[in-house]
């Protein structure tokens, strides 16, 4: 009778490691790491998202706050950003020194 107790203690500690092994295995294939890192990089993207979305939410309250203070409208960010891309980008020689500003050509 003993000897029967272990053995249905070994079979059932055998199966519950079986189990767990297998379940084991089956959390490291490529296709459940692909889905886990699928999962982060939309909890990444949607952290910047967040992070953006508050930026700009910031940056037009300190815009309006600029404005009220001076009264003078601020450009935003996007129009800076048109309005150098439209400018010549200057080209610099090699081996040319640089001047200091207002200095004559």
């Amino acid at each position: 009778m003993k000897r029967l107790f272990w053995l249905g203690i070994g079979l059932a500690v055998g199966a519950y490691v079986t189990h767990r092994a297998s379940a084991a295995a089956r959390d490291l294939t490529p296709a459940h790491l692909a889905d886990g890192l699928r999962e982060l990089g939309a909890g990444i993207g949607a952290f910047g998202a967040e992070v953006r979305a508050g930026m700009t939410e910031r940056e037009r309250e300190l815009a309006e706050l600029v404005e009220r203070r001076t009264g003078a409208p601020l450009p935003s960010y996007s129009d800076v950003l048109s309005e150098s891309l439209t400018e010549p980008i200057p080209v610099v020689r090699p081996g040319a020194r640089a001047r200091r500003a207002g200095a004559p050509r």
